[in-house]
């Protein structure tokens, strides 16, 4: 915690003993620019995504500076428009929270720029929250306001929030991590990726395959009706270890790839083949994935499983957890899975609530891990 915050030591005080409040969310860590009004920590009131999803296809991976420059061009209309679908105007939010890190710089930088001429001008407390962070709290937010039930809600009721202890697998394009939470705000990171992560191995598979810009859902597409044991690509199980890596299942998908490429004198394999390769590959991400956040678990007594990030989308995943976890899984809804603004303002609620108030110096923290939360 940087020198600028103050936080309530008594950290661990029941959630319902917390006071109602209305945070505004910014979130430009990536190439996402977004905006949302969470209340309480669980009742969205908006969100507002602009995606540059078409903007960096082109290029097959993300280009900071165009990103940070669309991230300027949209938003304060984004933010406007968070609000008025919100029917709020600045003078009624509690406070305002932004990602600060971790993420890319130019970008980060505009939305913590924003957010402090809103707190300055507004005269609002202002909350940096950590984008890993947030993506853990995606998993609070189960009520979308004047919209019905939200999609991970049940009979029209809203699920019960993640009990604690809890292991948390966070797998996004930059991150790939088990984190045991504890309480709210108290996280001991176990292990994460020793190379690439779990988005970046499927953006580069991706890639390899001659599918678009994002990997993820484009080998998810390519793998149905593909057979996920056509080909034994390696496991790195990395024993006695909560690690991960996957650069080694990476490049035995680039070899397999040449190697029927030279069998077939071609470089564009046929679709059958492309989709027992995605399948394959799909299938020993997910297998890892999930055999290590059980046992995670299981080690240490947690009473749930919570996924979330950009890979946490994938159904494969999310059907193979399930059907492995011997606890409850929460899962977000898939609206929730990529960036957003309302997980920013879910976690800036609960940094708010006990005691968080950062100076309008705070810089951004493009590195920024978990563990030094």
């Amino acid at each position: 915690m940087s020198e600028s915050q103050t936080q309530d030591p008594e950290a661990n005080q029941s959630v319902k003993e917390l006071p109602p409040a209305r945070i505004l969310g910014i979130e430009t860590s990536c190439d996402e620019t977004a905006a949302a009004v969470v209340e309480n920590g669980r009742l969205t009131l908006s969100s507002v995504v602009a995606s540059q999803v078409e903007l960096h296809a082109r290029y097959g991976g993300i280009f900071p500076e165009v990103a940070s420059r669309e991230h300027v061009r949209v938003i304060y209309p984004i933010i406007d428009q968070a609000l008025q679908n919100a029917h709020l105007d600045l003078a009624e939010i509690d406070a305002i929270a932004v990602t600060r890190g971790p993420g890319l710089p130019g970008s980060l930088v505009v939305g913590v720029n924003a957010a402090k001429g809103l707190a300055l001008g507004g005269k609002k407390p202002l909350v940096g929250v950590n984008h890993l962070e947030a993506h853990i709290y995606s998993a609070w937010i189960t009520e979308q306001s004047g919209a019905g039930p939200a999609p991970n809600s049940a009979a029209g009721k809203p699920t019960e929030p993640p009990k604690f202890p809890l292991v948390a697998l966070i797998v996004s394009g930059g991150h790939t991590e088990l984190v045991l939470i504890t309480d709210h705000l108290k996280y001991m990171r176990l292990g994460g990726t020793l190379d690439d992560a779990a988005g970046e191995a499927f953006d580069k598979v991706a890639r390899l395959l001659g599918l678009n810009y994002p990997g993820g859902p484009h080998v998810q597409m390519a793998a149905v009706g593909g057979d996920d044991h056509a080909y034994e690509f390696p496991r790195a199980w990395l024993r006695d270890s909560w690690n991960f890596s996957f650069s080694g299942l990476k490049t035995a998908v680039l070899r397999m790839v040449r190697n029927l490429e030279a069998e077939t004198s071609t470089s564009v394999l046929p679709m059958r083949t492309v989709a027992d390769l995605a399948a394959s590959f799909q299938q020993a991400v997910v297998e890892v994935l999930t055999v290590k956040t059980v046992k995670a678990v299981e080690a240490f007594g947690g009473k749930a499983i919570l996924v979330a990030g950009g890979v946490s989308a994938n159904q494969s995943l999310r059907k193979a957890i399930q059907s492995k976890a011997p606890c409850p899984v929460h899962l977000p809804p898939l609206s929730l899975c990529t960036d957003n603004a309302a997980m920013v303002a879910a976690a800036g609620y609960f940094r708010f609530a006990f005691g968080q108030r950062d100076a309008l110096d705070i810089d951004v923290l493009p590195t920024w891990p978990l563990d030094e939360l």
